[in-house]
């Protein structure tokens, strides 16, 4: 594979939208047939960069975006990229304490935001704010007609920053990360090497505006591929876009809702050539189901909000549903115990990493920045393993470690042995405080078939036989149905709460 440049002026527009494109071809288009070509983007980003840049946004100054998915969206981060500012992507479904929380912490110089949010995001700060939707219209589009754009690119060296991006919050208020432009464009650039995407790809893009950004819109920009967007994942717009397309990224659980529909098969995947996973694990046997009936063997990556995508496998790899792949080009991947010590191939460790443009910290708080880093890797708070070839497993968050009377169990081990389970569609395994062993196992179980009885005691059986005693589940509990995020990832701390009391005094 080439090696990964990043220009000494990493201005991210002309990084990656920065080459010679057709005028004539699609860039994007919605699920409404609304197309915008390749070459009216660079007007229209040079307009909005003329409104922006009136209202006070310049170098180093931060954007907010609270959108619906459309094109101008899109548009509207490489704007803020043209000013050399910083992009602050939200995600449109918080509520609004939490949308209140971001924007008086981060104190952009002005905010985009869809029209239904006008009144939340107006009384949290004293920026200035505009206004889009997704058909494109409101005062953005508007106030940007007319005005001269601003066709020179401001110079932004490789450690400036591009984007802030709030963490999930699961374990604590949401904190802001620096991403530099350095890493945003060697992110994008080495996913697009091993991905192998180029100007003949489609990218059919169905995950949310603001976690679809890095990751899934910009190795789409560095590749040169054209997007057809869609607001949310929904199947049957899925199944209608997909023989226009040549790339799909998505979670497991837009997967499994693809599979239940006898419509999706290879006829539709004629013109696919990839499938990307990632964010949440995929069952084993759902990967291997998902191959038989398109042709495609999944690809599956590992990413987190301060590294962007940090492993991934390669489009010749040959893949499996327990890998994510290599560290990207011209990044290292080390396992170590709690010590900092590295340990030898297959045993398990927590997950540190050494990028290129490693991210620039947390956003006015020098301690927990301090904290992230150990001898200049970046500690992720993620626990696996890496084979003899250097791919990576990872297990899950260190938060979710079960030590039970003094022995570690990893979830993702016990997950795995569930989900093989014929009555099992999925699982989540968390420990929960015992008077004994200090924590115990349970598994929180979604049965395959809510008209066939589920015998927790009979699973806990079937579990002894391919796991040691104290991996095996104290305790199993039935839910209709699992809590999630809005990237699919099933909120285990949702479930701690609710099975909190699970077990008293004496309980063994």
């Amino acid at each position: 594979m080439t090696e990964i440049t990043v220009p000494t002026d990493a201005n991210v527009f002309g990084a990656l939208f920065g080459r010679e494109h057709d005028p004539a071809r699609v860039f994007m288009e919605t699920a409404a047939g609304r197309q915008l070509r390749f070459g009216e983007a660079a007007d229209i980003t040079a307009r909005y960069a003329g409104l922006l840049a009136g209202l006070g946004v310049a170098k180093g100054r931060l954007v907010a975006g609270l959108l619906e998915k459309s094109p101008e969206g899109i548009l509207l981060y490489l704007a803020v990229c043209r000013l050399g500012a910083v992009y602050l992507p939200v995600h449109i479904g918080l509520t609004d304490a939490e949308i209140g929380h971001i924007l008086r912490d981060a104190e952009p110089v002005a905010v985009v935001c869809d029209p239904s949010r006008r009144d939340c995001v107006g009384s949290a700060g004293t920026h200035r704010v505009l206004t889009l939707d997704a058909k494109g219209a409101g005062t953005l589009t508007e106030g940007s007609r007319g005005i001269e754009g601003l066709d020179e690119l401001t110079a932004v060296s490789p450690s400036d920053a591009n984007a802030m991006v709030y963490t999930s919050g699961t374990t604590g208020r949401p904190k802001g990360a620096l991403l530099s432009a350095g890493s945003v464009i060697w992110n994008a650039r080495a996913l697009a090497a091993c991905w192998r995407i180029g100007p003949d790809d489609t990218l059919l893009h169905a995950n949310p505006m603001a976690y679809g950004l890095f990751g899934t819109t910009t190795p789409a920009l560095a590749g040169g591929a054209a997007m057809i967007l869609l607001s949310k994942f929904e199947t049957e717009a899925v199944l209608a876009a997909l023989p226009r397309a040549t790339i799909f990224a998505g979670v497991p659980t837009y997967y499994s809702r693809l599979m239940a529909d006898p419509r999706f098969g290879r006829e539709l995947c004629t013109e696919m050539r990839l499938f990307v996973t990632g964010s949440a694990p995929m069952r084993a046997d759902a990967f291997e189901a998902f191959a038989a009936r398109t042709g495609h063997r999944l690809l599956d990556r590992y990413g987190l909000t301060e590294a962007l995508i940090a492993t991934s496998n390669r489009f010749e790899d040959r893949r499996r549903p327990d890998t994510s792949g290599l560290p990207l080009p011209g990044s290292r991947l080390r396992i170590v115990d709690k010590d900092g010590q590295e340990v030898p191939a297959g045993t398990v460790g927590m997950i540190e990493l050494q990028q290129p443009f490693p991210f620039l910290g947390y956003w006015r708080d020098d301690a927990k920045t301090a904290a992230a880093f150990r001898d200049g890797w970046f500690v992720t708070g993620d626990f696996g393993r890496v084979d003899e070839e250097g791919h990576v497993s990872v297990l899950g968050r260190g938060a979710d470690l079960i030590i039970t009377g003094g022995l570690n169990v990893y979830p993702k081990e016990v997950e795995a042995a569930l989900n093989a389970l014929d009555a099992v569609a999925e699982s989540a395994v968390i420990g929960v405080s015992h008077p004994d062993f200090g924590e115990a196992v349970v598994a929180v179980v979604q049965p395959a078939n809510r008209r066939t009885p589920f015998d927790p005691q009979q699973a806990i059986a079937a579990l002894r036989s391919s796991l040691a005693g104290y991996k095996v589940p104290k305790r199993i509990e039935l839910v209709d149905e699992m809590p999630r995020n809005t990237l699919g990832k099933i909120q285990k701390n949702l479930l701690k709460q609710r099975f909190a009391g699970t077990f008293g005094p004496g309980a063994g």
